[in-house]
């Protein structure tokens, strides 16, 4: 629901934007940005989900496992149910259960950051940070894996391939303003 207010669009309820992709597609630099360009608020499931329990996301695939970890970032998401126009960087595995998909949906947009694994590679920093990357292998197995999840669960999709962050930025902000959601 949607009204104006001053020359405004002021959403009503709910209506954060989701971004959604493999790992290294630049979400958290996206919702940054946009932050920034449209004056919304922007937060990063993982850095929170951190925060929660005092562990690094290393530390919490090590120490408890994955399946913690992703009962985690759903607890991650309900804590976002009484906020409002957030801009939400995902971790790359937050479409793995349906429950976290679920309350994705209810709660707004999902936009998949749709690029190749050749790109992630190349802009993870550190993968010594990303606990279900793995040897190229397995990346390229979890890359075949969570690609078709990402499609299932995209209201929109932006394609990344071979863009830079200021271009992916300029295309987001204006399919998302063009949608009303910005």
């Amino acid at each position: 629901m949607e009204r104006q207010q001053d020359g405004y669009i002021v959403h009503e309820g709910c209506d954060h934007i989701f971004f959604v992709g493999f790992l290294g597609a630049g979400k958290s630099t996206l919702a940054r940005n946009l932050g920034q360009l449209f004056h919304r608020s922007y937060v990063d499931t993982d850095r929170m989900a951190e925060r929660l329990v005092c562990k690094s996301v290393s530390e919490v695939f090590e120490e408890d496992g994955e399946d913690a970890f992703r009962r985690l970032e759903e607890r991650v998401l309900r804590r976002l149910m009484h906020r409002k126009s957030l801009l939400v960087s995902c971790g790359g595995g937050i479409v793995e259960r349906p429950e976290s998909c679920a309350l994705m949906h209810e709660m707004g947009t999902v936009v998949f950051l749709d690029g190749d694994l050749e790109d992630s590679l190349r802009q993870i920093q550190h993968p010594e940070k990303r606990p279900d990357l793995g040897s190229r292998d397995e990346a390229l197995s979890l890359y075949a894996h969570r690609r078709p999840l990402y499609e299932r669960e995209a209201d929109l999709s932006i394609d990344i391939r071979g863009k830079t962050f200021e271009q992916v930025t300029s295309e987001a902000g204006q399919l998302l303003w063009e949608k009303g959601l910005l």
